[in-house]
């Protein structure tokens, strides 16, 4: 059982900054990759940054270059330094977390979400 608590969501203007965090609890064996998803009204989910374990990142395309990725493993925590924001950043962002238990089966959990909200 893994929990995820994320944290750093709020109103902002566009061009300001938001820092989200996620930590996760419980039992974990072995985490493969942390990664943030958001789902703007009306529109389908889409993975906005993830990081593997071995420090590896991957962007969307429409937050490369404002957007920040990275983990504190000792603390299983992943943050992701939002820059420059847009209101098209607007949505509702989620934590997610990839791993496997000791015999190998992958498994993944989800946060709550935290709203984004970017002002014109």
């Amino acid at each position: 059982q893994v929990q995820l608590v994320e944290s750093g969501g709020g109103l902002v203007q566009a061009g300001g900054s938001l820092r989200l965090s996620c930590t996760a609890s419980g039992s974990i064996f072995s985490i493969n990759a942390m990664g943030w998803y958001r789902q703007p009204p009306g529109k389908q989910r889409e993975l906005v940054a993830s990081i593997t374990r071995v420090y590896r990142t991957n962007y969307a395309d429409s937050v490369k270059g404002r957007f920040t990725i990275s983990r504190d493993n000792a603390k299983n925590t992943v943050y992701l330094q939002m820059n420059s924001l847009k209101p098209e950043d607007t949505a509702v962002y989620v934590c997610n977390l990839a791993g496997r238990d000791s015999s190998g089966q992958v498994y993944e959990y989800w946060g709550q979400g935290t709203q984004v909200t970017v002002s014109s």
